[in-house]
This record gives C-alpha cells, sequence and structure tokens, in this order.
C-alpha cells in the first residue's frame, strides 16, 4: 500500500499582512510547517497557527529560516554554520514553547526558503541544521528534500528524517529546486502537480525541467501555503491520492530510518 505525508507552510503571516489561507487549507494536509519569526511570523500569529493545528489533529513542525523578513526568507545569506545552527535551535525553541502551552508534541523540523535551499548543497550547513535538531533532543524528525545534503547528513549523524518533494516547484537536473528566478519554477497548473505528485509516489520518479528522469522517493510532498492557488491544489491532490489509494498519514508515520 502507498502511502505519503502532506504538508503546507503556515503561519506566515506578520503584523497587519496577512499571508496565506491556513484555516481554509489545513483541513487537508496532514502536517504543516509553522514560521518561527525569523522569515515570518510573529508571537500571536504563531500562537494562533498552533492552535489551529492542534484542533485539527495535523503533525506540527517548526519552519525556522534565516532572519529576512523583508525578503521572506528567499535571499541567500552568507550565514556560517554555527550561526545557522544557533538560528535553528533558537527557533525550534520558541515554536515548542507554543506547543507546550496547548498540550501539544512538535513532530518535526522543515528549514524554509534560502536555508532549505543553501543546505540542500552544503554539507557542512546541512549537518549544522541536523546537529540543532539532534542536541534539541525532543526526538523531532527533518523534513528536507529528497536526495539532498540533509538527507545525507541526517542519516550519517543518526538523526530521523522524511525525504521532501514539491507539488508545486520543478526541478534541476541534479534533483534541486529550480530558483523562483528562473522562468517555470513554480508550477502554475494544478492539473500538473496533481498528475506529477502521484506519479513521484508511484513510480518514485520526477522529470526536470529539462526533461531528465529523476530518482526521487517521496515520504511527503508540499504544497506551498503562499501560492494564490495552494487551496486548488491541495484539494486536488488529497482527491486524487484517495481515488488512487494512497493513503495520508503525518510525517511520524512517513519516516525513513
Amino acid at each position: 500500500m502507498y502511502f505519503v505525508d502532506l504538508n503546507c507552510d503556515m503561519g506566515e503571516s506578520f503584523g497587519a499582512y496577512k499571508i496565506g489561507r491556513d484555516a481554509d487549507v489545513v483541513p487537508y494536509v496532514s502536517s504543516v510547517n509553522i514560521a518561527c519569526g525569523f522569515h515570518a511570523g510573529d508571537p500571536d500569529v504563531m500562537a494562533k497557527t498552533v492552535k489551529l493545528a492542534a484542533e485539527n489533529g495535523v503533525g506540527i513542525g517548526a519552519h525556522p529560516g534565516l532572519p529576512d523578513l523583508v525578503g521572506f526568507g528567499r535571499r541567500n545569506m552568507n550565514i556560517t554554520p554555527n550561526e545557522a545552527k544557533n538560528a535553528v535551535l533558537y527557533q525550534i525553541g520558541a515554536l515548542d514553547a507554543f506547543c507546550a502551552a496547548v498540550g501539544v508534541k512538535l513532530c518535526h523540523v522543515k528549514p524554509h526558503g534560502a536555508l532549505y535551499n543553501m543546505a540542500a548543497k552544503n554539507s557542512e550547513l546541512a549537518a549544522a541544521i541536523c546537529e540543532a535538531i539532534l542536541e534539541y533532543g525532543k526526538n523531532l524528525t527533518l523534513l528536507a528534500l529528497a536526495n539532498s545534503e540533509m538527507t545525507s547528513q541526517a542519516k550519517k549523524l543518526g538523526l530521523r528524517y522524511a525525504s521532501e518533494v514539491f507539488a508545486d516547484r520543478a526541478y534541476e537536473d541534479d534533483g534541486t529546486l529550480v530558483a523562483r528566478s528562473k522562468p517555470g519554477a513554480v508550477i502554475t497548473d494544478e492539473n500538473e502537480a496533481v498528475e506529477r505528485v502521484v506519479s513521484m509516489i508511484k513510480t518514485h520518479k520526477v522529470k526536470s525541467i529539462n526533461n531528465r528522469e529523476i530518482e526521487i522517493s517521496p515520504d511527503s510532498v508540499c504544497v506551498h501555503g503562499d501560492n494564490e492557488k495552494a487551496l486548488l491544489f491541495v484539494k486536488k491532490i488529497r482527491s486524487a491520492l484517495e481515488k488512487e489509494g494512497i493513503a495520508v498519514r503525518s510525517i511520524a508515520d512517513a519516516v525513513s530510518e
């Protein structure tokens, strides 16, 4: 039987600025990644989003990013591995405090944006992120790009991890994500996104932006909450998975050892 986690980035509003349709999307996913105040979110938004996730019974993860509210954490920074480790540790602790306040468990950690993409290629940065999660000591799972340095370092260090694929992002030939600055980086056709997701789960393969076949093993599928079609995407993907007999389970049940 096929099964997969369906996750979405949430809690990315800030002050008076609203991003995403969290309340509408959360019933269709099994896990959420909540911004921790560095790239997006604030204490009020974090508290509200944790409560929303708890009420819907979905797995809760920290979504630590670079300290870049203006750039939404999507701009590369010259950050050292130790700086990245401490930034991730800080953000995990912040979100875990809100989880503790409502009596729910923090399940996983998924780096955000530029930090995620940088660590996918940089082994030292990837190792630092893994070390931060391990040192927090709460049996957390790393959610990271399939076949990346992050999953390699997690395996090396003995950290539980789940391999993530994307419904709405294009891939380079090496399995990394196409930079958002390039044409075709974001998939806007929901039918194409659905077909890709089902194919990735059943065949463990995906076509790159250059039409090259890439081997991939998805534990979790991401739909970006700030995508204007996020609700439509996640509804269609969830429906297609159910029709294909693919069970949707939280990251806790879809972990690679």
